[in-house]
């Protein structure tokens, strides 16, 4: 009989390989985590990773909405304020939507693909640990000589060119945060397309690792383009270039072209995964097959596509020539298309599906209602005569807090809530669940609501102060702020916490009826190493015969 070596390198012989593997020294204490190299911690410490940058970035928003209760200037200085806009964007950016993600993807997709672990497990390591120098570097700029960077979360030229020495800190921690990004990207894209289950063939796959596959794609693609625009920006401050220098013959609006070359994909990289999650929880909840998954598939392939081809769409007010407009305003109402087919096959799921509706599925219906309307108001910003009136107002914040916070927030509490029993053992609170989702629909429309009017009365963005007539307005969104960041606080303290610590009723293999799919085929919790024999999967490559 030969041996079988299992993970350490001990030779284990004969059919006790298989029954020991459950216990061989899980590591304890601050090794596991430091060390960790199982995609099921690190996936656990991008999620905390990512929620306490969440808790950052919604103070530093709430400062924002602080300030703007009243008119007039109440707690900070237009300088202060300016550099709370612009930390908030890149720390909920960079730090809380993204790592979440990776986060998802971490514990999911070796679960869902039938793979004992990620392709590339030290790797992973690396790209995590990362994040943590980028973060303190990105928080601790707001004590540097000046102040944190204050020239909007875009960073434009000529404002980065005038910056302090905190400037140089973001560039830096940028760019470590985009090497921790390509690098999950590989692994991911290796894990998906080398370490998949014998019988799962790519169009078997679960939507999430799709949408994952195509993002991680998406990354490499564009993460460099930053890079560029960035590096272009330090280059300019320190060593006598004149890229984006008028001065010297630059270009500032080269500038805008490069950064949302990168920032238009980036988008579709914080929206992407959150489709994935969607497309897992409503047809468990419709207990339905996903209403036309090849058409799902392509339209995402679309979205990537076409998002390489609308990034000018920001820029309507910057002079391009008519031809230019029209090219950028066609090509967004174009991109609206697959995006549209997507909301149509959720709702054809549900169609005659006998529905339920727990947490996940809340949150799922939730996304799907909000995000419908942000996806109307940037089809209103797509026409670039209107957008040319409402450019850089409020009705811009409104938009894509529709689409960021309602899309890729809601998204990932609904993943969180479908799949954190599997991750903890134990069932959440389904009344605690109900009411953090409700709190959060109301809250959350209450803040970004009324910014619409407001952008269209023309009240501009970034400003600390504004006339008396967009006060009534300003003084319930910032009322509305305060309840959501309360309701996220109360998630962390009242259902998160509880479960890390294994309070609750004990979850079942597969606590939801309608779940499918490979990540229901391990014991909850996952156990700390999971097929490390491939599955043998049966035709539909969702359960495992044998």
């Amino acid at each position: 009989m030969s041996a079988v070596l299992d993970p350490h390198g001990h030779a284990a012989h004969g059919d006790h390989a298989h029954d020991e593997h459950h216990d061989h020294h899980a590591p304890t204490g601050w090794r596991r985590w430091v060390f960790a190299t199982n995609h099921k911690d690190i996936g656990t410490l991008y999620l905390l990773f990512s929620f306490t940058m969440l808790m950052v970035g919604g103070v530093l928003a709430l400062l924002i909405r602080a300030e703007l209760f009243q008119p007039g200037l109440q707690l900070v200085n237009p300088e202060l304020f300016n550099q709370f806009t612009t930390m908030h964007g890149l720390i909920m950016v960079f730090g809380a939507i993204m790592p979440a993600f990776v986060g998802f993807a971490n514990w999911m997709i070796p679960l869902q693909v039938g793979a004992s672990d990620m392709a590339f497990a030290r790797m992973n390591n690396f790209s995590f640990w990362l994040l943590i120098p980028a973060a303190l570097m990105l928080v601790g700029s707001f004590f540097m000589p000046g102040g944190a960077p204050a020239a909007g979360w875009t960073l434009y030229a000529p404002l980065t060119l005038q910056m302090g020495p905190s400037m140089d800190a973001g560039i830096f921690a940028m760019h470590i945060m985009g090497a921790s990004s390509i690098m999950g990207s590989i692994n991911i894209i290796v894990t998906i397309l080398n370490m998949r289950a014998p019988g799962m063939t790519l169009m078997k796959m679960p939507m999430f690792c799709w949408t994952w596959l195509i993002t991680a794609y998406l990354l490499i693609a564009v993460m460099p383009v930053l890079a560029g625009a960035i590096t272009m920006t330090l280059t300019d401050r320190h060593f006598g270039t004149s890229f984006f220098n008028p001065a010297g013959g630059g270009d500032p609006v080269m500038y805008q072209h490069i950064f949302w070359f990168f920032g238009h994909p980036e988008v579709y990289i914080m929206i992407l995964p959150a489709f994935g999650i969607i497309s897992q929880v409503v047809p468990a909840f419709a207990r339905k097959k996903l209403f036309g998954y090849a058409s799902m598939v392509y339209a995402t392939s679309s979205i990537a596509i076409l998002s390489f081809i609308v990034w000018a769409h920001h820029m309507f007010t910057t002079g391009m020539p008519l031809t230019g407009q029209l090219f950028f305003m066609y090509a967004t109402m174009l991109i609206a298309v697959p995006t549209a087919v997507k909301i149509f096959n959720w709702i054809a799921t549900m169609w005659q599906g006998s529905m339920t509706f727990e947490t996940p599925m809340l949150f799922a219906v939730g996304f799907i209602f909000v995000f419908t309307m942000g996806g109307f108001t940037g089809l209103i910003l797509a026409v670039a005569p209107i957008d040319t009136q409402l450019q850089d107002t409020y009705y811009v914040v409104a938009h894509f807090h529709y689409v960021l916070v309602a899309g890729s927030l809601f998204a990932m509490f609904s993943g969180f809530y479908y799949w954190a029993p599997k991750w903890t053992g134990v069932m959440y609170n389904e009344t605690r669940g109900k009411v953090h989702f409700w709190w959060s629909l109301i809250s959350f429309n209450v803040t970004f609501f009324p910014m619409h009017f407001l952008g269209l009365a023309g009240m501009p963005r970034r400003y600390a102060d504004y006339p008396m007539q967009f006060a009534d307005f300003n003084a319930i969104a910032s009322v509305g702020a305060f309840f959501f960041g309360f309701a996220q606080l109360y998630f962390f303290l009242f259902i998160v916490w509880p479960s890390m610590r294994g309070k609750g009723e004990k979850a079942a293999q597969k606590p939801w009826e309608g779940a499918e799919g490979l990540e229901w085929e391990v014991p909850s919790p996952a156990p700390f190493h999971t097929f490390e024999n491939p599955p043998k999967l049966d035709a539909t490559a969702t359960r495992v015969i044998g």
